[in-house]
């Protein structure tokens, strides 16, 4: 599966204690993420991580493009709900989750269903819908 991790700037570091959390489960799969959240992520945990922009350059919309082309199974995107920091961010990638059917987690509760999901196989029908080659 390919997983897309984004993080606001008060949320990074439980995104990374999240990884860690599910470092096992994450390494089954291939994980993308924006510049700052990539990095801290893989510095913690040594995964593999395909680092894109910083959200507030254009990495969000490039995870968005991969989303609209079905290339992305499940996005984290841990939120600040206090902050006012790109909320169009969040607004467009949750909207091309509802329109692609791709899960989404935007607080760690949410992930953590999804994650304990994915190492059931819970998410398998994604392969049918975005068949890996």
């Amino acid at each position: 599966m390919n997983i897309a991790l984004l993080a606001h700037d008060n949320k990074k570091e439980l995104m990374v204690q999240f990884c860690i959390a599910y470092c096992g489960i994450f390494a089954g799969h291939n994980i993308c993420a924006t510049n700052t959240t990539g990095r801290l992520v893989a510095e913690a945990t040594g995964l593999p991580i395909t680092l894109y922009l910083s959200c507030s350059q254009g990495g969000s919309q490039q995870i968005a493009a991969r989303i609209a082309y079905n290339e992305i199974d499940l996005v984290l995107f841990f939120w600040d709900s206090q902050s006012t920091d790109n909320p169009a961010a969040l607004h467009e990638i949750s909207r091309l989750c509802d329109q692609y059917n791709v899960p989404f987690a935007s607080n760690v509760a949410t992930a953590e269903v999804l994650i304990r999901g994915l190492q059931r196989g819970d998410l398998d029908w994604r392969d049918i819908v975005n068949p890996k080659k």
